[in-house]
C-alpha cells in the first residue's frame, strides 16, 4: 500500500507543482502587461498633456486678447497620479494660480482649457449651458469667434440668453410666453450665407 500511496502523492505533487508554475508564470505575465500598460499610458498622457498645454496657451491668449497661461504637473515623477495646476496671467496682471482670478477670468480660463482639449481631440457635439453668462461684450466677441473656428469639427448646442452668441447659430429653439401662464416652444431655422 505504501507504493500506491507514494504514487498517488507523487502524482498530486507533480500536479500541484505544474499548477504553481502556471500560476507564477501568469502572475509574471500580468505584471509585465501592467508595466507595459503603465508605460504606454505614461507616454500617451505625456503627449496629450503637452499638446493640450500648447493649445491651452494659444486658446487662452486668443480668448483674453493677450496674456499667457499654462498647465503644470504637480508631481513630474508620477505622471499617472500627479495633479495638474492651471497658471494664468491675463493681460496687465501678474502670473498666478487660477483660484486667484475673478469669476469672469476663471470662466474664460475654463473655456480656454475646454477648447484646448477639443482642439486636441474634437468631439462630435458639445452642450454648453450659459457658459457665456459671466462674460462682458469684448469677451463674448472672442468667445463667439472661437466657436466659429471650431464649428467644422464639433456641433455646439448652446443654452444662452446672449444676443451675440445667438447670432452665430444655424437654428434657434426657445420658449415664449404669448399669454400669461402659457408657454410656447418656437424654433427658427436661420439661412446660411
Amino acid at each position: 500500500m505504501a507504493i500506491d500511496e507514494f504514487d498517488d502523492l507523487e502524482a498530486r505533487y507533480d500536479f500541484l507543482t505544474t499548477q504553481r508554475r502556471d500560476l507564477e508564470e501568469s502572475i509574471k505575465a500580468t505584471g509585465d502587461a501592467i508595466a507595459r500598460i503603465n508605460r504606454t499610458t505614461r507616454e500617451r498622457f505625456r503627449d496629450a498633456f503637452e499638446a493640450i498645454n500648447t493649445h491651452f496657451q494659444d486658446t487662452f491668449s486668443t480668448l483674453f486678447g493677450g496674456g499667457r497661461a499654462g498647465l503644470v504637473l504637480l508631481d513630474e515623477t508620477d505622471l499617472l497620479e500627479s495633479g495638474i495646476e492651471i497658471i494664468a496671467q491675463p493681460p496687465g496682471k501678474r502670473l498666478q494660480n487660477i483660484q486667484l482670478l475673478s469669476g469672469g477670468e476663471k470662466a474664460l480660463s475654463a473655456m480656454a482649457l475646454m477648447f484646448a482639449i477639443f482642439r486636441y481631440k474634437p468631439s462630435p457635439f458639445c452642450l454648453l449651458d450659459e457658459i457665456d453668462a459671466p462674460l462682458d461684450e469684448a469677451n463674448i466677441g472672442r468667445f463667439v469667434e472661437m466657436l466659429r473656428g471650431m464649428q467644422s469639427d464639433t456641433q455646439f448646442i448652446l443654452v444662452t440668453h446672449n444676443r451675440k452668441t445667438m447670432e452665430i447659430a444655424d437654428r434657434l429653439y426657445g420658449v415664449t410666453m404669448e399669454e400669461p401662464g402659457v408657454s410656447k416652444l418656437i424654433s427658427v431655422q436661420l439661412g446660411q450665407a
